[in-house]
C-alpha cells in the first residue's frame, strides 16, 4: 500500500482505536484528538483543539511543568513517557484514573515539532482494587469476632463468652434489644465451634401458629392433620448433629415448652400425630428480647425449661451502651455501602459522626446500617453530612430541633460549602465541584438555586 493511501486511510485507524489519542505542538496546544479521547474525557475536538493541554488537568503534567518556562512538559526532556498512572478531569468534573504512555514527535531533520500522547481509561480498574483493599482490610481487621465489631468493654466479654460457648455443648441463650445482633452471636457460635460442620438451622418461634410451630418443630407423619398428605421431618431432625437456633423463644406456647424441655433432658421428639420416639444430637441456642424471668414469675414461661436454657447466658449490650463502638461500625457499614454503591462518597464528615454518636439508637445496630443505606441514596457530596442522615438522627445532634429548621440549617450549610469551595478554587466552578466530589453542572443548579453572586461572593 502507498504511503498517500495509507496517509488517506490514517485518520479511520486512530479514531479506531480504543485509547484515547492526543497530538500538541511544541508549546503544548492541542492539534488533534481522537473519538476515543472525547469519549474518556467527556471533551469534544471542538473543546480541546486550540487550547492548552492543561486543559485536562491531569495531575502529572501539573508537577511536570519547567519552572523555569523552558518548555511546556518535562516529556520535551525525557523524551518519552511509559505507563504512568495519572488522574485527569473530565468535562463534568469527574476524576477518572489513566495510564499515559507519550513520546516526542520530530520532523525530518530531526527537530522536536511536537508529541503524542495516548490515554487508557483504568478508572473501574482502580475501582476494583480498592474495592479488594477494603475486603482484605475487612478481613483483617482485630476489633471484631465473626463479623461483629466492638472495642467496648461489654462486646469485649460477649467475645469471650462466644468463645467459651463454642467449646461446650450446653444450651445457650442470647438475650438482648431488638437489632442488637443476636442472630450473628448464634452464626459465631456455630460457625467457631465443634459442630461447624453440621447443619445451622434458624426457627423464628414468634412468626408461627401453635400447630404449625409444633410441626416446624418436630415433623408430623402422613394423615397427622388436614393437608398433612405426606410425613415430613421436622426441624430438629434436619439440624441433627448441628445446631438449632430458636429466635424470639419468648413467644414459645406453653404446650410447645413442655415439648422442648423433653428434648432438652431426654434428646429426644416425637412427630405430630405419631408416638414413636426419635432420637436427635443437637445443641440449642435461643433468643429473646424480652425479659424470660418476668415471664417465669407471671408463669407466661416454665420455669423448668428457663433453667435448662439459661446454662450459657450471654446479654447483647444495646448500642447506646457501647457508643465507643459507633466510629467502628460506622466506618464499617460506610465501607460496606461505598463498595456496594457507584457513588464517589469519600467519607463521614465529623458532624454527620457526632449526629451518629448523639443519636439514642432504638433500633440498635440494624437501624445504624439503615441509616447508612438511606445516606447513600440522598447523598450527592463527597462527604456524608448531617442531612443525609434519616431526620430523627440529625434531629439528635439538633437538640430536639424542628424538622423545618433542620432543612433550613441543611441548605444553609451547603450553600456555606459551595461558597468555601468557590472561593478556594478561585471562581473555577470544574474545580470547586472537584473539591465537593460533585459535577460542574451540580455546582452550576447550585449557584443558581441559592442565587450566588460571584462577583460578591467570591471576591
Amino acid at each position: 500500500m502507498l504511503e498517500q493511501e495509507l496517509n488517506s486511510y490514517w485518520k479511520t485507524v486512530v479514531n479506531t482505536i480504543q485509547d484515547g489519542l492526543m497530538v500538541v505542538d511544541r508549546g503544548g496546544v492541542i492539534v488533534s484528538v481522537n473519538r476515543a479521547l472525547e469519549a474518556i474525557t467527556g471533551f469534544t475536538q471542538k473543546d480541546l483543539v486550540g487550547r492548552p493541554c492543561s486543559a485536562l488537568n491531569c495531575d502529572v503534567c501539573e508537577m511536570a511543568r519547567d519552572q523555569q518556562g523552558r518548555h511546556w512538559c518535562a516529556l520535551f526532556r525525557t523524551g518519552s513517557l511509559k505507563m504512568r498512572r495519572c488522574t485527569l478531569l473530565r468535562k463534568d468534573g469527574r476524576s477518572i484514573h489513566v495510564l499515559k504512555n507519550a513520546s516526542l514527535l520530530r520532523d525530518a531533520d530531526g527537530d522536536v515539532i511536537g508529541a503524542v500522547e495516548t490515554l487508557t481509561d483504568v478508572t473501574e480498574l482502580v475501582r476494583k482494587d480498592h474495592q479488594i483493599h477494603a475486603f482484605q482490610r475487612q478481613l483483617r481487621s482485630e476489633d471484631g469476632c465473626c463479623g461483629m465489631i466492638g472495642v467496648s468493654a461489654s462486646m469485649q466479654q460477649v467475645f469471650n463468652l462466644i468463645s467459651n460457648a463454642t467449646e461446650s455443648d450446653a444450651p445457650v441463650i442470647v438475650t438482648g434489644e431488638s437489632g442488637s445482633g443476636k442472630e450473628l452471636v448464634a452464626r459465631a457460635i456455630h460457625d467457631t465451634g465443634t459442630r461447624k460442620r453440621k447443619p445451622f438451622v434458624k426457627v423464628n418461634c414468634a412468626a408461627l401458629s401453635e400447630s404449625l410451630l409444633e410441626s416446624e418443630l418436630f415433623g408430623h407423619v402422613k394423615g397427622a392433620f388436614t393437608g398433612a398428605y405426606r410425613s415430613r421431618e421436622g426441624r430438629f431432625e434436619s439440624a441433627r448433629g448441628g445446631d438449632i437456633f430458636l429466635d424470639e423463644i419468648g413467644d414459645l406456647p406453653l404446650s410447645t415448652q413442655v415439648k422442648l424441655l423433653r428434648v432438652l433432658e431426654e434428646k429426644v421428639i416425637e412427630r405430630v400425630g405419631d408416638n414413636r420416639p426419635i432420637l436427635v444430637d443437637v445443641r440449642i441456642i435461643s433468643a429473646t428480647n424480652r425479659d424470660l424471668q418476668s415471664l417465669v414469675d407471671t408463669a407466661a414461661f416454665r420455669d423448668d425449661l428457663f433453667f435448662r436454657i439459661n446454662a450459657i447466658p450471654i446479654r447483647l449490650p444495646s448500642l447506646r451502651e457501647r457508643v465507643e463502638d459507633i466510629p467502628l461500625l460506622a466506618d464499617s457499614f460506610f465501607e460496606r455501602a461505598r463498595l456496594k454503591s457507584s457513588k464517589p462518597i469519600l467519607g463521614i464528615s465529623d458532624e454527620a459522626m457526632s449526629a451518629l454518636m448523639a443519636y439514642d439508637w432504638p433500633g440498635n445496630v440494624r437501624e445504624l446500617r439503615s441509616a447508612f443505606e438511606y445516606a447513600f441514596v440522598v447523598c450527592h457530596d463527597s462527604l456524608i453530612r448531617p442531612y443525609h442522615l434519616p431526620p430523627g438522627i440529625a434531629r439528635a445532634q439538633g437538640q430536639g430541633a424542628k424538622p423545618q429548621e433542620l432543612v433550613i440549617d441543611a441548605m444553609e450549610i451547603q450553600k456555606r460549602e459551595l461558597i468555601d469551595a468557590l472561593r478556594k478554587a478561585g471562581g473555577n466552578q470544574s474545580e470547586a465541584a472537584r473539591m465537593l466530589g460533585v459535577s460542574r453542572v451540580t455546582v452550576w443548579n447550585r449557584i443558581k438555586k441559592f442565587n450566588i453572586d460571584l462577583r460578591r461572593s467570591v471576591p
